[in-house]
């Protein structure tokens, strides 16, 4: 069975509560900022430095891995329904906007249509 499109929603947890998703996954304890680093600050997921910083983090693509497996699981399940992924870090400049582009493009390798959603990334940056 083949789900319908899958959404991929990337946000920052201090412009507004998370997006109603499936599966959200939390990036902003566990993976480094960019933010920190005032060469990125201001920069975005749009920004090949910015990608490059977050897909250097260790275990990154181990969990870009896993939340495409459990996309498969649900895919796999025994009803059709709506899948949303969120994916969030604190601003949603950096870190949540590069996963969930890589992600959106590796399950869209599958075949499966996917619909990503940047909710903050063109927002300003949060000064913390």
């Amino acid at each position: 069975m083949t789900l319908t499109t899958i959404d991929v929603v990337s946000f920052g947890y201090l412009h507004a509560d998370p997006p109603e998703a499936t599966i959200t996954i939390d990036l902003r304890r566990h993976f480094r900022d960019p933010h920190v680093d005032p060469a990125l600050r201001h920069q975005s997921a749009h920004d090949l430095p910015v990608r490059q910083a977050v897909m250097a983090t260790p275990g990154i693509h181990e969990l870009i891995s896993a939340t495409a497996l459990l996309a498969d699981a649900f895919d796999a399940g025994p009803a059709m329904a709506p899948l949303t992924i969120a994916v969030g870090c604190a601003g949603g400049r950096h870190r949540a906007a590069t996963v969930a582009m890589t992600l959106a493009k590796r399950l869209a390798k599958t075949g499966t249509p996917v619909r990503l959603t940047h909710r903050d990334l063109d927002k300003p940056v949060i000064n913390r």
